[in-house]
């Protein structure tokens, strides 16, 4: 059996174990809106309806999702080109470079990692540079 969720506008968000429905109740999160009349849920002290509407007091806020750091995420976001010289490189064969080297203080950030041929990474060394070596 499930439970109906709505949102503080009466519109529909979920559908949820009508256990996990009675929890949101008794913690006080959500307001019952409409029960099963012949589906009772009894314990020892009380007895409550089971639920099959229920709509949360607060408003909702939905996260935006999030892009997680990777290398494939990074690849994309760079379109496959060295950001030195500008030449397309296969996934294979690219390489992920530090802007500011980590011996100086770079860190493994989306700011401060590029794709980069193995000319344009091999020619940087560890030091920072301005200009492509491979053109």
């Amino acid at each position: 059996m499930e439970t109906l969720v709505l949102n503080r506008a009466y519109q529909p968000v979920a559908r949820i174990p009508w256990q996990r429905a009675i929890t949101l109740v008794f913690l006080g999160k959500v307001e019952l809106v409409e029960s099963y009349e012949d589906q009772t849920i009894r314990s020892v002290s009380f007895e409550v309806k089971v639920p099959a509407v229920v709509r949360f007091l607060r408003l909702l806020v939905r996260r935006q999702p999030v892009v997680r750091f990777s290398r494939e995420n990074v690849f994309a976001r760079d379109r496959g080109r060295c950001q030195y010289c500008q030449r397309p490189v296969t996934r294979a064969e690219a390489t992920y470079d530090h802007v500011l080297p980590r011996k100086l203080g770079g860190l493994t950030t989306w700011e401060n990692i590029v794709i980069a041929c193995v000319p344009c990474n091999q020619a940087k060394g560890g030091a920072p540079r301005c200009r492509p070596a491979c053109r």
